[in-house]
């Protein structure tokens, strides 16, 4: 199906590969409707093939597997990549960054001087994309050097969950009650993803990142977007982006302080006493947008909680409410997890669930002030024991 692909992915070997990427693909190729398109593993060392996908049960890739070994601080080793994929005009390239986000920036410029940036190569990012907005500028400046926008997928693999699309299933419909939503019979929207397990091993990553950071700016902004947006008549999923990006253009922050958190225990687990990052929080935004005067939206997300869910809650004037939850989306068919779609719309071209620029920006401009709040005043950390309710943290 469609163009011929050469899937090059930039640590192969890692976690999220191991856990989500090398499954996907997997699944994808199950469906034997991909089978024009190979991987291209790249490490720094050398590594066996069968060996590494028999790790993950993901033997059925093992007939479109290849390896290339180089360094990546290496400019020369980066022209050696683009010989090896030798890329004809019918074949695209799409170059997944699966690498920290100090990385990224370096590896887009190395394949930009390397001319690994034709029309017919695209570059897929894992967030953070930033970690306020002056980096988000600086990393989305940078990459604009060598890539336009267009070949530039950006993901946060939210969109691509099935509380997204239904969100944008109902929208979409306008026969449904969800499509004409608004301040006329809205009135409250409360966006949820709690989760039971503490920091695990991702230590060192959270004390850099925060629950900020790592959920609200990205995962929970845009599911509120998708809540939000305008649906316009003749509406086709390639304006999604276009009017996500409307959404957030209207968003401020309400005059309520956002809930600053940690549960017991974290400082310990992350080596770090007297840690101020935060394992919890909940921020309550309003829009200015004519529709939405007046409603109020809370972003919340925590860790070491007594639940793990992930909803979007709406509650209406006359006291009715619909929860709208991963997981509990009822379909006929099997389907594809966020990872799968992340692909399969990648290798197809199509931008819907992937982050623009711009909407990268905004987020970040809607969250400044309470970074930097957070940065100035430490007295605002709350201490939650473990397995605690949202209601008990926020109260």
């Amino acid at each position: 199906m469609g163009m011929k692909t050469k899937l090059v992915i930039f640590g192969i070997t890692g976690d999220l590969s191991h856990r989500k990427l090398l499954p996907a693909l997997s699944e994808i190729a199950a469906t034997g409707e991909y089978d024009n398109v190979s991987i291209i593993g790249v490490s720094r060392r050398d590594v066996d093939v069968a060996e590494m996908l028999a790790s993950v049960g993901a033997e059925v890739l093992a007939d479109r597997t290849t390896m290339f070994t180089m360094d990546l601080a290496d400019a020369a080793a980066y022209e050696g990549l683009r010989d090896y994929l030798d890329l004809e005009d019918d074949e695209q390239a799409l170059i997944y960054l699966s690498v920290p986000p100090s990385a990224s920036a370096d590896i887009v410029d190395f394949l930009g001087h390397a001319g690994l940036n034709t029309h017919n190569v695209k570059i897929l990012f894992e967030k953070p994309f930033g970690f306020d907005l002056t980096s988000a500028q600086e990393f989305i400046e940078r990459t604009a050097e060598h890539f336009n926008e267009e070949q530039l997928y950006r993901i946060d693999h939210y969109m691509a969950k099935e509380v997204a699309q239904e969100i944008v299933r109902l929208r979409s419909n306008a026969e449904n009650k969800h499509h004409s939503w608004s301040n006329q019979s809205v009135a409250s929207i409360e966006v949820v993803a709690s989760e039971k397990i503490g920091v695990e091993d991702r230590a060192v990553f959270y004390e850099q990142t925060g629950a900020l950071r790592d959920f609200v700016q990205g995962h929970l902004m845009q599911l509120l977007s998708l809540v939000l947006m305008d649906i316009p008549h003749g509406f086709s999923l390639e304006y999604l982006p276009e009017q996500r990006l409307r959404a957030l253009e209207s968003i401020v922050l309400a005059d309520t302080p956002a809930v600053r958190a940690q549960y017991e225990g974290y400082q310990e687990a992350v080596g770090n006493i007297g840690s101020l990052t935060e394992t919890f929080t909940s921020i309550a935004l309003v829009s200015n947008d004519e529709r939405w005067r007046g409603v109020p939206f809370t972003l919340t997300t925590g860790k070491a909680l007594n639940e793990k869910r992930t909803y979007v809650k709406v509650t209406y004037t006359d006291g009715t409410e619909d929860i709208l939850e991963e997981g509990e989306i009822k379909s006929d068919s099997r389907l594809p997890d966020a990872y799968e779609r992340v692909l399969i719309e990648a290798v197809n071209g199509r931008k819907s669930i992937f982050t623009t620029g711009p909407e990268v920006l905004r987020s970040w401009e809607i969250l400044a002030p309470v970074q930097e709040v957070w940065n100035m005043d430490n007295d605002q950390l709350k201490i939650y024991p473990q397995g605690s309710s949202i209601s008990e943290v926020v109260s």
